[in-house]
């Protein structure tokens, strides 16, 4: 009996601890759920002129990944270049009118070329324009006469000047180390090591700023080429590229000019010939004069004699055949 009540004694100092171990567990969870529950911190509310702006909810901006570029046109870099061929009254009007344009758009003038004769006339300009005013000013230009030819090009080069962004800033920090390591240097060789490294990196730094700019100048100012000719002037058609007459024109237009290689080597080379060639000549002529009088003069061998020491018999001449009779 006394077993068994230690044994039951036992069982029931088990069930108390699990039951104690229980109680406490729920009270952890309980307060888990508490602190979860709380009432988290409000997000702040995004307006749609917010969304516009391209920023989000912390009033960052907005980007779809780490690194995403910019897909808004207005932000990439796109270089304009356009050319014109118009036909006016008076090229030397429609000149200056295209010059007061492109002045008043805040462009300047790149190039200019005129050519005036008795047949036609011809005003070649090279304008340089704001590119947001670059449609308006091309526009412009074609109200001046007779439109015969307009050509617009666009070339993309946002990746390009992203990455040249993040190659200078690397270069500036590359060439910041290089200023603070030469400013602790402690040996002649050291200093002159250094100084050449720092050398060589400013001289990279300088070639990528000068790329930058140089793109930053064609995304900045578009370039448009127009050319005016006056109405007498005939439109430019393009060339047939088959046909017999047109490789008979390239045939005499290739004929011509090896021709023209051909005379004008000779001509470079005439002077030399008529230096060196005669005398060479002249020596040539005195040589082979002189080996022909030294050459010895064959002796006269013995003659050959009969038996009797006489000279040999001619041979008689041969008698003809005859033909005997049946």
């Amino acid at each position: 009996m006394s077993v068994r009540r230690g044994r039951r004694r036992t069982m029931a100092w088990t069930a108390v601890g699990l039951s104690a171990v229980l109680v406490a567990g729920g009270c952890g969870a309980d307060g888990g759920e508490r602190d979860s529950s709380a009432p988290a911190a409000k997000a702040p509310v995004v307006s749609d002129a917010d969304r516009a702006g391209g920023q989000d909810a912390a009033g960052a901006p907005a980007q779809g990944g780490a690194g995403a570029p910019d897909l808004r046109v207005d932000q990439r870099a796109i270089i304009y270049t356009g050319t014109m061929r118009v036909q006016v009254e008076d090229v030397e009007a429609a000149a200056r009118a295209a010059i007061v344009t492109v002045t008043v758009a805040g462009g300047f003038v790149g190039g200019d070329q005129r050519r005036s004769d008795e047949s036609s006339s011809r005003a070649e300009l090279q304008l340089r324009v704001p590119a947001a005013k670059f449609t308006t000013v091309v526009d412009d230009l074609a109200r001046l006469g007779r439109q015969q030819q307009r050509e617009v090009h666009t070339e993309d080069v946002t990746e390009e000047t992203v990455d040249l962004d993040a190659r200078i800033i690397s270069q500036r920090a590359r060439v910041e180390s290089a200023r603070k390591l030469l400013a602790r240097a402690g040996s002649t060789s050291e200093l002159v090591s250094l100084e050449n490294e720092l050398g060589r990196r400013e001289a990279d730094l300088a070639s990528l700023e000068a790329k930058k700019r140089r793109l930053a100048d064609l995304t900045a100012l578009s370039t448009i080429t127009v050319t005016f000719v006056g109405k007498d002037a005939p439109a430019e058609d393009t060339p047939d590229e088959t046909g017999f007459l047109v490789g008979l024109r390239g045939g005499w237009k290739a004929f011509v000019a090896s021709l023209t290689v051909a005379l004008t080597v000779l001509g470079a080379l005439l002077p030399w010939l008529v230096l060196l060639g005669l005398p060479l000549t002249a020596l040539i002529v005195v040589l082979r004069r002189r080996g022909a009088r030294r050459r010895p003069t064959p002796p006269a061998g013995p003659q050959p004699t009969g038996p009797a020491g006489g000279p040999l018999p001619s041979a008689p001449p041969p008698v003809p055949a005859t033909r005997s009779a049946p």
